[in-house]
């Protein structure tokens, strides 16, 4: 079964950046992401820490996954 991988806030919104996603703004250490898709705006707040605790990561996840296929994002997530 594949782990969760260790992300820090920076390398996960690297990677979310990639998939369509932009930066809107940041307050303090959290930074908003933007995409708009058929009129629908989909945003996402990732904090900006060094490393993102597991059941943070988890959560995004699913935040995530209503936008994203799962398949895309267990590449992002999950090791192989």
């Amino acid at each position: 079964m594949p782990k969760i991988k260790l992300l820090s806030g920076k390398e996960l919104i690297r990677l979310l950046l990639l998939i369509g996603f932009e930066i809107e703004n940041q307050k303090g250490s959290h930074v908003k992401l933007q995409r708009i898709i058929s009129d629908e705006k989909q945003t996402l707040t990732i904090p900006n820490h060094p490393e993102l605790d597991k059941g943070t990561l988890k959560a995004i996840y699913r935040q995530v996954s209503r936008y994203v296929s799962t398949e895309v994002l267990d590449e992002i997530f999950y090791t192989k």
